[in-house]
């Protein structure tokens, strides 16, 4: 019997049980007949099934191999690309690309955890993303949010937070979210804080304008509670105090024009991605350089600006306001080195990857015109497809070693047995056309299917 007999057979004799014992299938599910990328480095594995039993991957096989069970429901992912819950490693819940700071951080703290954070949440689960790393917001918005997704209340990807970041001097305004250190005992007493209160992971920025003590007591108290510490690498003297200090983790390409790093600073990565489990694993890197590189097509063709994705969850006044922010996108400062900086992305890019770090997939999202629904599968397209980085290794970047990176591997950021089923499928070879993933077909997290067919799951 054929193999697409036997699949045709199996698929109308398991929803026939289904129909008829829907109570028995509710959480058992099997995804069947795509193409499996799993995010370890095996080769896809064609006709696909993965066995679901609640929250966690039961079995995986192929059609030929593994015999759906009775009460499955069965879900078919025929000419589908399947692959891991994404992960975006960089994200701002509380901002949803609005072009004025100033306004914002006045007009909306106290909608923060009310209705932006969790409109970001939703948006970004239902683009794919089943994990996100958000970095830098209000504590206590941002343990109620994590809280209400780690209980089901609220639809959004697993979360990481930072709670608010580590600086020298906050930014007037925006001290709820920036806490400034003055000693090296503030700065582990604010750590101690942060750590005590439950956040994952400790940002730190501006570490090059601290003393030097300030911002190694930022890193080792952070280490003390366990916790790694993300930094700003936007200027070569963050770079060089951050890998004195023992930062895991940076993020961006810098805001200068300089067309690459100093050579220092490259004999400095290679020295630390050359002893990495001496160290305590590989030195990361978030890059974040698909607002950067697509801001000159965003003047040229504002259109997906339109797209009303962003607008999912967000109060009718909200979106009029971000609508009129972003009117005139070719006369936001934020942007105006952009032009400058564009030119130096993939010259950065290539040097960190000769050195050795380990690229992670971040993208800033929520800085004005970049939204939560379209972020993460631009910085994908970039990395395919401007800085010619193998599409298996761009899917890992996003799957596999933010697992590693957050210490969370052994249950999430691959299909594998015994994980989590954070899955999500498109149609379509994603691994030749990364930009498929721009319509993610499917998502389920954790068992609980959110997006099926291309339309959100209502609930």
């Amino acid at each position: 019997m054929s193999g697409v007999r036997s699949l045709a057979i199996l698929l109308f004799a398991v929803l026939t049980f289904v129909a008829g014992n829907p109570a028995e299938a509710a959480d058992k599910k099997a995804l069947v007949g795509g193409r499996l990328i799993d995010g370890l480095l095996g080769a896809p594995i064609a006709n696909s099934v993965i066995l679901v039993d609640g929250d966690t991957i039961e079995a995986i096989g192929t059609v030929d191999t593994l015999e759906v069970p009775a009460g499955y429901e069965v879900i078919s992912t025929e000419g589908m690309s399947v692959l891991p819950g994404l992960w975006d490693m960089h994200v701002h819940l509380m901002i949803n690309g609005h072009a004025d700071y100033e306004h914002w951080h006045s007009a909306y703290p106290d909608r923060f955890a009310d209705e932006i954070m969790l409109a970001s949440a939703e948006q970004l689960l239902l683009a794919g993303i089943t994990t996100a790393r958000d970095l830098g917001a209000p504590l206590d918005a941002s343990l109620e949010v994590r809280e209400g997704i780690a209980s089901g209340r609220i639809p959004g990807p697993r979360l990481f937070i930072s709670g608010p970041f580590i600086q020298h001097v906050p930014y007037p305004g925006r001290e709820a979210y920036r806490w400034g250190v003055t000693g090296a005992r503030d700065a582990r007493s604010k750590v101690k804080r942060l750590a005590e209160a439950g956040v994952d992971v400790i940002k730190l920025i501006d570490q090059d304008e601290m003393t030097f003590e300030e911002a190694e007591a930022v890193v080792d108290e952070a280490h003390k509670h366990g916790l790694p510490v993300v930094a700003h690498s936007h200027r070569p003297d963050e770079i060089r105090r951050g890998l004195a200090i023992g930062v895991d983790n940076f993020e961006h390409t810098g805001l200068a024009a300089a067309p690459g790093y100093p050579a220092d600073i490259m004999e400095l990565l290679k020295e630390r991605t050359a002893t990495g489990r001496v160290r305590g694993g590989p030195l990361y890197w978030t890059p974040t350089v698909e607002g950067l590189w697509n801001f000159d097509q965003v003047i040229a063709n504002p259109e997906h600006l339109d797209n009303d994705c962003w607008q999912r969850g967000l109060e009718a006044d909200t979106i009029a306001d971000i609508k009129q922010s972003i009117e005139n996108p070719k006369e936001l400062l934020y942007f105006d080195l952009t032009p400058k900086r564009k030119p130096t992305l993939i010259n950065k890019v290539k040097q960190l990857r000769e050195a050795g770090v380990v690229l992670l997939i971040g993208t800033d999202s929520g800085i004005p015109m970049k939204f939560h629904c379209q972020s993460t599968w631009n910085e994908l397209d970039v990395w395919v497809n401007v800085m010619d980085i193998p599409a298996m290794e761009a899917i890992r970047s996003a799957t596999y070693w933010p697992s590693r990176m957050m210490k969370v591997s052994d249950r999430w950021g691959t299909v594998s047995e015994g994980k989590y089923a954070d899955i999500i499928a498109v149609r379509g070879d994603v691994l030749r056309h990364i930009n498929l993933l721009q319509n993610v077909d499917f998502v389920m997290k954790g068992g609980v299917v959110y997006k099926q067919d291309g339309r959100a799951v209502e609930r």
